[in-house]
Protein backbone atom coordinates (compact mmCIF):
# COMPACT_ATOMS: atom_id res chain seq x y z
CA UNK A 1 0.00 0.00 0.00
CA UNK A 2 1.15 3.30 -1.10
CA UNK A 3 1.99 5.80 1.75
CA UNK A 4 2.56 8.57 -0.73
CA UNK A 5 -0.86 10.11 0.06
CA UNK A 6 -0.41 9.03 3.37
CA UNK A 7 -2.03 11.23 6.68
CA UNK A 8 -0.39 12.39 9.59
CA UNK A 9 -2.83 12.58 12.25
CA UNK A 10 -1.11 14.62 15.25
CA UNK A 11 -2.31 13.90 19.01
CA UNK A 12 -2.22 17.29 21.03
CA UNK A 13 -2.94 17.82 24.80
CA UNK A 14 -1.93 19.04 28.03
CA UNK A 15 0.27 16.13 30.25
CA UNK A 16 -2.26 13.48 31.59
CA UNK A 17 -5.11 14.59 29.25
CA UNK A 18 -4.61 11.36 27.53
CA UNK A 19 -2.84 11.12 25.06
CA UNK A 20 -0.85 7.79 25.40
CA UNK A 21 -3.85 5.96 26.26
CA UNK A 22 -5.18 7.13 23.32
CA UNK A 23 -1.98 6.54 21.18
CA UNK A 24 -2.01 2.63 22.31
CA UNK A 25 -5.53 2.11 21.74
CA UNK A 26 -5.35 3.43 18.18
CA UNK A 27 -2.48 1.48 17.40
CA UNK A 28 -3.08 -1.46 19.12
CA UNK A 29 -6.05 -1.70 16.27
CA UNK A 30 -3.25 -3.01 13.68
CA UNK A 31 -0.57 -6.28 13.77
CA UNK A 32 2.85 -4.74 14.09
CA UNK A 33 6.30 -6.89 13.06
CA UNK A 34 9.32 -5.11 15.24
CA UNK A 35 12.81 -6.17 14.02
CA UNK A 36 15.06 -4.28 16.81
CA UNK A 37 18.23 -3.25 15.22
CA UNK A 38 21.12 -3.21 18.02
CA UNK A 39 22.84 0.51 17.93
CA UNK A 40 19.29 1.98 16.90
CA UNK A 41 17.65 4.15 19.28
CA UNK A 42 13.50 3.33 19.17
CA UNK A 43 11.03 6.62 19.02
CA UNK A 44 7.88 4.94 20.04
CA UNK A 45 5.81 8.36 19.67
CA UNK A 46 4.75 7.58 16.21
CA UNK A 47 3.13 4.56 14.32
CA UNK A 48 1.42 3.95 11.14
CA UNK A 49 -1.62 2.87 11.42
CA UNK A 50 -4.31 1.06 9.11
CA UNK A 51 -7.63 1.53 9.70
CA UNK A 52 -10.59 0.50 7.29
CA UNK A 53 -7.90 0.04 4.54
CA UNK A 54 -6.49 3.58 5.04
CA UNK A 55 -3.47 4.35 6.02
CA UNK A 56 -2.11 7.07 8.58
CA UNK A 57 1.05 8.56 10.44
CA UNK A 58 -0.15 9.03 14.46
CA UNK A 59 1.94 11.00 16.22
CA UNK A 60 1.86 12.03 19.60
CA UNK A 61 3.29 15.07 20.66
CA UNK A 62 3.28 14.71 24.43
CA UNK A 63 6.68 12.32 24.10
CA UNK A 64 8.25 14.81 21.76
CA UNK A 65 11.06 17.41 22.90
CA UNK A 66 9.28 17.21 26.27
CA UNK A 67 10.89 20.12 28.40
CA UNK A 68 10.81 20.63 31.54
CA UNK A 69 11.67 24.32 31.30
CA UNK A 70 8.91 25.30 29.28
CA UNK A 71 6.35 27.16 30.74
CA UNK A 72 3.24 24.71 30.21
CA UNK A 73 1.10 27.03 28.32
CA UNK A 74 4.05 27.78 26.29
CA UNK A 75 4.69 24.36 25.67
CA UNK A 76 1.11 23.23 24.69
CA UNK A 77 1.19 25.93 21.98
CA UNK A 78 4.39 25.49 20.38
CA UNK A 79 3.03 21.68 19.89
CA UNK A 80 -0.31 22.97 18.31
CA UNK A 81 1.82 25.45 16.13
CA UNK A 82 3.78 22.22 15.13
CA UNK A 83 1.01 20.27 14.60
CA UNK A 84 -0.97 22.86 12.52
CA UNK A 85 2.17 24.15 9.96
CA UNK A 86 2.97 19.56 9.86
CA UNK A 87 -0.01 17.42 10.51
CA UNK A 88 -3.10 16.94 8.09
CA UNK A 89 -5.13 16.11 10.81
CA UNK A 90 -5.12 16.80 14.62
CA UNK A 91 -6.87 15.66 17.59
CA UNK A 92 -6.82 17.94 20.45
CA UNK A 93 -7.55 16.24 23.98
CA UNK A 94 -9.19 17.61 26.36
CA UNK A 95 -9.69 16.90 30.35
CA UNK A 96 -13.10 16.10 30.94
CA UNK A 97 -12.81 15.79 34.52
CA UNK A 98 -10.48 18.77 35.13
CA UNK A 99 -12.82 21.03 32.95
CA UNK A 100 -11.82 23.69 30.75
CA UNK A 101 -8.20 25.39 31.29
CA UNK A 102 -6.64 28.69 30.59
CA UNK A 103 -4.38 26.42 28.04
CA UNK A 104 -7.39 24.73 26.38
CA UNK A 105 -8.73 28.24 25.74
CA UNK A 106 -5.69 29.70 24.01
CA UNK A 107 -4.85 26.59 21.76
CA UNK A 108 -8.36 26.32 20.60
CA UNK A 109 -7.99 29.90 19.37
CA UNK A 110 -4.85 28.86 17.75
CA UNK A 111 -6.44 26.25 15.58
CA UNK A 112 -9.22 28.17 15.06
CA UNK A 113 -6.93 29.79 12.37
CA UNK A 114 -6.39 27.03 10.60
CA UNK A 115 -7.80 25.47 7.60
CA UNK A 116 -6.86 21.78 8.57
CA UNK A 117 -9.53 19.76 10.37
CA UNK A 118 -9.17 19.39 14.01
CA UNK A 119 -11.48 16.71 16.09
CA UNK A 120 -11.15 18.42 19.49
CA UNK A 121 -12.00 15.81 22.54
CA UNK A 122 -12.50 15.13 25.51
CA UNK A 123 -11.86 12.90 27.07
CA UNK A 124 -12.15 10.72 30.26
CA UNK A 125 -16.29 10.67 30.08
CA UNK A 126 -16.78 6.75 30.97
CA UNK A 127 -20.76 6.93 30.00
CA UNK A 128 -23.61 8.82 28.86
CA UNK A 129 -24.51 10.23 32.41
CA UNK A 130 -20.97 12.15 32.85
CA UNK A 131 -21.07 13.27 28.68
CA UNK A 132 -23.85 14.94 30.30
CA UNK A 133 -22.49 16.05 33.03
CA UNK A 134 -18.89 16.96 32.29
CA UNK A 135 -19.60 17.76 28.29
CA UNK A 136 -21.66 21.39 28.42
CA UNK A 137 -18.93 23.03 29.89
CA UNK A 138 -16.32 22.58 27.42
CA UNK A 139 -18.98 24.25 24.95
CA UNK A 140 -17.89 27.81 26.28
CA UNK A 141 -14.82 27.11 24.31
CA UNK A 142 -16.57 27.61 21.01
CA UNK A 143 -16.60 24.75 19.30
CA UNK A 144 -19.69 23.02 17.31
CA UNK A 145 -18.95 19.72 17.66
CA UNK A 146 -16.88 18.03 20.68
CA UNK A 147 -16.34 14.16 20.76
CA UNK A 148 -16.82 12.75 24.25
CA UNK A 149 -14.06 9.69 24.81
CA UNK A 150 -12.90 7.58 27.45
CA UNK A 151 -9.50 6.27 26.01
CA UNK A 152 -8.87 4.05 28.60
CA UNK A 153 -12.55 2.23 28.74
CA UNK A 154 -13.19 2.62 24.64
CA UNK A 155 -16.43 4.73 25.41
CA UNK A 156 -16.78 6.78 22.13
CA UNK A 157 -14.17 5.38 20.44
CA UNK A 158 -15.62 3.87 17.90
CA UNK A 159 -18.08 7.16 16.98
CA UNK A 160 -14.51 8.87 17.26
CA UNK A 161 -12.84 6.45 14.56
CA UNK A 162 -15.65 6.52 12.36
CA UNK A 163 -15.19 10.05 11.66
CA UNK A 164 -11.83 10.53 11.55
CA UNK A 165 -11.85 7.51 9.04
CA UNK A 166 -14.15 9.40 7.15
CA UNK A 167 -11.19 12.57 7.22
CA UNK A 168 -8.16 10.75 5.84
CA UNK A 169 -6.94 11.27 2.16
CA UNK A 170 -8.00 8.12 0.17
CA UNK A 171 -4.67 6.16 -0.43
CA UNK A 172 -3.21 6.49 -3.44
CA UNK A 173 -2.71 3.60 -5.77
CA UNK A 174 1.15 2.88 -6.84
CA UNK A 175 1.52 4.15 -10.20
CA UNK A 176 1.81 1.61 -13.10
CA UNK A 177 5.90 2.00 -13.53
CA UNK A 178 7.40 -0.46 -15.40
CA UNK A 179 8.05 -3.70 -13.78
CA UNK A 180 12.50 -3.84 -13.51
CA UNK A 181 12.00 -0.14 -11.71
CA UNK A 182 14.50 0.12 -9.28
CA UNK A 183 12.93 2.90 -5.96
CA UNK A 184 15.42 4.99 -4.49
CA UNK A 185 14.61 7.20 -1.94
CA UNK A 186 17.22 10.05 -1.17
CA UNK A 187 17.59 11.29 2.14
CA UNK A 188 19.64 13.62 4.64
CA UNK A 189 19.60 17.15 6.83
CA UNK A 190 18.53 20.51 4.61
CA UNK A 191 21.40 21.42 2.25
CA UNK A 192 23.15 18.56 2.10
CA UNK A 193 22.36 18.30 -1.33
CA UNK A 194 19.70 15.74 -2.27
CA UNK A 195 17.71 17.87 -4.93
CA UNK A 196 21.23 18.89 -6.90
CA UNK A 197 22.73 15.33 -6.53
CA UNK A 198 19.39 13.95 -8.46
CA UNK A 199 20.02 16.96 -10.81
CA UNK A 200 22.96 15.48 -11.48
CA UNK A 201 22.31 12.56 -11.83
CA UNK A 202 19.30 13.65 -14.50
CA UNK A 203 21.86 15.27 -15.70
CA UNK A 204 19.75 18.82 -16.34
CA UNK A 205 17.28 20.78 -13.75
CA UNK A 206 14.45 18.60 -13.01
CA UNK A 207 14.28 19.37 -9.24
CA UNK A 208 14.26 23.38 -8.09
CA UNK A 209 17.64 23.75 -6.35
CA UNK A 210 18.04 26.43 -3.79
CA UNK A 211 20.51 27.01 -0.80
CA UNK A 212 17.26 28.51 1.52
CA UNK A 213 16.26 25.24 3.88
CA UNK A 214 13.18 23.66 3.66
CA UNK A 215 12.66 24.04 -0.47
CA UNK A 216 11.67 20.95 -1.11
CA UNK A 217 8.42 20.38 1.11
CA UNK A 218 7.38 16.82 0.43
CA UNK A 219 8.68 14.26 -1.91
CA UNK A 220 9.24 14.71 -5.20
CA UNK A 221 9.43 11.49 -7.95
CA UNK A 222 11.32 11.20 -11.06
CA UNK A 223 11.62 8.56 -13.10
CA UNK A 224 14.72 7.82 -15.31
CA UNK A 225 15.62 5.05 -18.12
CA UNK A 226 19.21 4.03 -17.67
CA UNK A 227 20.55 1.45 -20.15
CA UNK A 228 17.79 -1.73 -19.34
CA UNK A 229 16.75 0.16 -16.10
CA UNK A 230 14.32 2.44 -15.14
CA UNK A 231 15.23 3.92 -11.70
CA UNK A 232 12.54 6.16 -9.48
CA UNK A 233 14.27 8.97 -7.90
CA UNK A 234 12.64 10.44 -4.73
CA UNK A 235 13.54 13.47 -3.29
CA UNK A 236 12.62 14.34 -0.05
CA UNK A 237 11.75 17.01 2.27
CA UNK A 238 14.90 17.78 4.49
CA UNK A 239 15.35 16.72 7.66
CA UNK A 240 15.35 19.05 10.10
CA UNK A 241 17.71 19.19 13.50
CA UNK A 242 16.51 19.27 16.79
CA UNK A 243 16.75 22.36 18.19
CA UNK A 244 17.05 24.08 14.83
CA UNK A 245 13.61 24.37 14.40
CA UNK A 246 11.12 27.26 16.32
CA UNK A 247 8.25 24.47 16.18
CA UNK A 248 10.64 22.48 18.60
CA UNK A 249 8.60 19.48 17.02
CA UNK A 250 11.26 18.08 14.24
CA UNK A 251 9.35 14.73 14.66
CA UNK A 252 6.89 15.93 11.76
CA UNK A 253 9.10 17.04 9.16
CA UNK A 254 10.91 13.53 9.98
CA UNK A 255 7.54 11.99 9.65
CA UNK A 256 7.01 13.51 6.19
CA UNK A 257 10.00 11.87 4.62
CA UNK A 258 9.68 8.60 6.59
CA UNK A 259 6.36 8.10 4.08
CA UNK A 260 8.98 8.25 1.06
CA UNK A 261 10.45 5.03 3.22
CA UNK A 262 7.64 2.52 2.20
CA UNK A 263 7.60 3.36 -1.38
CA UNK A 264 11.67 2.67 -1.85
CA UNK A 265 14.19 -0.59 -2.07
CA UNK A 266 17.25 1.86 -1.30
CA UNK A 267 18.04 4.75 0.93
CA UNK A 268 20.81 6.90 0.00
CA UNK A 269 21.60 9.07 3.05
CA UNK A 270 23.23 11.90 2.33
CA UNK A 271 25.94 13.06 4.52
CA UNK A 272 28.11 16.64 4.37
CA UNK A 273 31.51 15.81 3.82
CA UNK A 274 32.49 19.09 5.92
CA UNK A 275 30.60 19.09 8.67
CA UNK A 276 30.98 15.49 9.08
CA UNK A 277 27.95 13.13 10.22
CA UNK A 278 25.84 14.04 12.88
CA UNK A 279 23.53 12.74 15.20
CA UNK A 280 20.23 13.62 12.69
CA UNK A 281 22.28 11.63 10.35
CA UNK A 282 22.45 8.60 12.61
CA UNK A 283 18.74 8.37 13.42
CA UNK A 284 17.71 8.78 10.06
CA UNK A 285 20.35 5.74 9.04
CA UNK A 286 18.40 3.87 11.99
CA UNK A 287 14.98 4.87 10.62
CA UNK A 288 15.91 3.16 7.55
CA UNK A 289 17.31 -0.17 8.93
CA UNK A 290 13.75 -0.49 11.57
CA UNK A 291 11.75 0.06 7.85
CA UNK A 292 14.50 -2.77 6.99
CA UNK A 293 15.48 -1.27 3.80
CA UNK A 294 19.06 -1.06 1.56
CA UNK A 295 21.12 1.27 2.34
CA UNK A 296 24.02 3.58 0.49
CA UNK A 297 25.53 5.97 2.08
CA UNK A 298 26.51 9.26 0.18
CA UNK A 299 29.49 11.72 1.66
CA UNK A 300 28.84 14.42 -0.40
CA UNK A 301 30.64 17.78 -1.00
CA UNK A 302 33.75 15.69 -1.31
CA UNK A 303 35.51 18.74 -3.65
CA UNK A 304 35.42 20.47 -0.01
CA UNK A 305 37.93 17.81 1.71
CA UNK A 306 39.90 16.29 -1.39
CA UNK A 307 43.11 17.47 -0.82
CA UNK A 308 42.99 16.58 3.23
CA UNK A 309 44.05 13.38 3.59
CA UNK A 310 43.92 13.69 7.55
CA UNK A 311 40.27 15.03 7.34
CA UNK A 312 39.05 12.02 5.02
CA UNK A 313 40.34 9.26 7.59
CA UNK A 314 38.77 11.75 10.11
CA UNK A 315 35.75 11.14 8.72
CA UNK A 316 35.43 7.42 7.60
CA UNK A 317 36.50 7.16 11.76
CA UNK A 318 34.10 9.47 12.38
CA UNK A 319 31.19 7.33 10.41
CA UNK A 320 32.37 4.02 11.81
CA UNK A 321 31.61 5.29 15.23
CA UNK A 322 28.21 6.31 14.98
CA UNK A 323 26.53 3.61 12.94
CA UNK A 324 28.64 0.57 13.31
CA UNK A 325 25.17 -1.30 12.92
CA UNK A 326 25.64 -1.02 9.07
CA UNK A 327 28.77 -1.93 8.20
CA UNK A 328 27.19 -3.86 5.31
CA UNK A 329 26.47 -0.10 3.41
CA UNK A 330 28.01 0.90 0.39
CA UNK A 331 30.06 3.97 1.26
CA UNK A 332 30.76 6.33 -1.52
CA UNK A 333 32.77 9.65 -1.50
CA UNK A 334 30.84 12.07 -4.40
CA UNK A 335 30.23 15.87 -5.50
CA UNK A 336 26.75 16.95 -6.24
CA UNK A 337 28.67 20.12 -7.23
CA UNK A 338 31.50 18.76 -9.79
CA UNK A 339 29.96 15.50 -10.60
CA UNK A 340 32.83 13.33 -9.49
CA UNK A 341 31.90 9.77 -8.33
CA UNK A 342 28.28 10.15 -9.82
CA UNK A 343 28.86 7.32 -12.52
CA UNK A 344 29.91 4.92 -9.45
CA UNK A 345 26.80 5.24 -8.24
CA UNK A 346 25.01 3.33 -10.75
CA UNK A 347 27.20 0.04 -10.63
CA UNK A 348 26.41 0.13 -6.77
CA UNK A 349 22.74 0.49 -6.95
CA UNK A 350 22.67 -2.59 -9.40
CA UNK A 351 25.02 -4.69 -6.99
CA UNK A 352 22.76 -3.58 -4.22
CA UNK A 353 19.40 -4.10 -5.84
CA UNK A 354 20.35 -7.59 -6.83
CA UNK A 355 21.18 -8.88 -3.55
CA UNK A 356 18.04 -7.16 -1.70
CA UNK A 357 16.09 -9.16 -4.37
CA UNK A 358 17.98 -12.29 -4.35
CA UNK A 359 16.38 -15.77 -3.82
CA UNK A 360 17.99 -18.57 -2.87
CA UNK A 361 17.04 -22.89 -2.66
CA UNK A 362 16.29 -24.59 0.42
CA UNK A 363 18.96 -27.28 -0.24
CA UNK A 364 21.64 -24.93 -0.72
CA UNK A 365 20.73 -22.90 2.42
CA UNK A 366 20.77 -25.91 4.44
CA UNK A 367 24.17 -26.84 3.40
CA UNK A 368 25.08 -23.80 4.86
CA UNK A 369 23.74 -24.09 7.92
CA UNK A 370 25.33 -27.64 8.63
CA UNK A 371 28.70 -26.24 7.54
CA UNK A 372 28.24 -23.23 9.56
CA UNK A 373 27.43 -25.35 12.43
CA UNK A 374 30.17 -28.17 11.84
CA UNK A 375 33.06 -25.26 11.75
CA UNK A 376 31.54 -23.32 15.31
CA UNK A 377 29.89 -26.17 17.09
CA UNK A 378 26.63 -24.37 18.78
CA UNK A 379 26.94 -23.67 22.78
CA UNK A 380 25.12 -25.22 25.22
CA UNK A 381 21.90 -24.25 26.67
CA UNK A 382 20.11 -25.31 29.98
CA UNK A 383 22.57 -28.40 29.95
CA UNK A 384 21.41 -29.21 26.37
CA UNK A 385 23.05 -28.72 23.25
CA UNK A 386 21.86 -25.85 20.91
CA UNK A 387 20.85 -28.22 17.49
CA UNK A 388 19.74 -26.39 14.35
CA UNK A 389 17.52 -28.78 11.87
CA UNK A 390 17.13 -26.62 9.21
CA UNK A 391 16.69 -23.56 7.14
CA UNK A 392 14.58 -21.87 4.52
CA UNK A 393 13.96 -18.13 3.04
CA UNK A 394 10.42 -16.60 3.61
CA UNK A 395 10.85 -13.26 1.97
CA UNK A 396 12.90 -10.83 0.73
CA UNK A 397 12.94 -6.72 0.36
CA UNK A 398 15.65 -7.64 2.67
CA UNK A 399 16.46 -11.44 2.26
CA UNK A 400 14.83 -12.96 5.23
CA UNK A 401 15.36 -16.70 6.79
CA UNK A 402 14.27 -18.62 9.07
CA UNK A 403 16.15 -21.38 11.34
CA UNK A 404 14.28 -24.06 13.05
CA UNK A 405 16.04 -24.73 16.91
CA UNK A 406 15.58 -27.26 19.48
CA UNK A 407 15.01 -23.50 21.29
CA UNK A 408 15.33 -20.74 19.98
CA UNK A 409 15.80 -18.46 23.27
CA UNK A 410 19.37 -20.37 23.61
CA UNK A 411 20.74 -18.76 20.78
CA UNK A 412 22.95 -15.99 21.90
CA UNK A 413 23.54 -12.93 20.29
CA UNK A 414 27.42 -13.81 19.75
CA UNK A 415 26.68 -17.10 17.66
CA UNK A 416 23.64 -15.29 15.91
CA UNK A 417 26.23 -12.59 14.71
CA UNK A 418 28.60 -15.38 13.53
CA UNK A 419 25.41 -17.08 11.88
CA UNK A 420 24.39 -14.00 10.28
CA UNK A 421 28.10 -12.95 9.15
CA UNK A 422 28.11 -17.02 7.34
CA UNK A 423 25.23 -16.43 5.57
CA UNK A 424 26.34 -12.84 4.18
CA UNK A 425 29.55 -14.46 3.27
CA UNK A 426 27.76 -17.78 1.74
CA UNK A 427 25.11 -16.36 -0.03
CA UNK A 428 26.96 -12.94 -1.34
CA UNK A 429 25.03 -10.49 0.96
CA UNK A 430 27.97 -8.35 1.83
CA UNK A 431 25.86 -5.00 1.10
CA UNK A 432 22.33 -5.57 2.17
CA UNK A 433 20.29 -5.94 5.78
CA UNK A 434 19.93 -9.44 6.42
CA UNK A 435 16.91 -10.81 8.84
CA UNK A 436 17.72 -14.55 10.58
CA UNK A 437 14.61 -15.42 12.73
CA UNK A 438 15.02 -18.62 14.89
CA UNK A 439 12.20 -20.65 15.84
CA UNK A 440 11.16 -24.00 18.05
CA UNK A 441 10.66 -27.06 16.18
CA UNK A 442 8.70 -28.26 18.38
CA UNK A 443 6.71 -25.09 19.57
CA UNK A 444 3.22 -26.18 17.77
CA UNK A 445 3.31 -29.56 19.97
CA UNK A 446 4.38 -27.19 23.00
CA UNK A 447 0.85 -24.95 22.93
Amino acid sequence: MSTQNCSIVALVGRPNVGKSTLFNRITRSRKALVDPTPGVTRDRHYERVTWNNKMFMLVDTGGIDDDPNDVMVDHIRDQAMAAIEEADIILFLMDGRQGVTPADHEVVNILRRTDKQVFHVVNKIDSPAQETELLSQFYELGIEHLWALSAEHSYGFPTLMEDLGAALKENEETPNYPENTIRMAFFGRPNVGKSSMINQILGQERMVVSDVSGTTRDSVDTLLSYGEYNYLLIDTAGIRRKGKTTDKLEKFSILKALSALERCDIALVLIDAEEGITEQDTKVIGYTQEQGRALIILVNKWDLIQDDKKRQEQLWAEIGLAVPFVGFAPLLHVSALTGYGIKRIFPVIGSVHRQFTATFPTGALNRLLQDAVETHTPPVYKNKRLKFYFTSQVGQRPPKFVVMSNSSKGVHFSYQRYLVNRYREGLGLDKVPLQLIFRDKNRDKKK
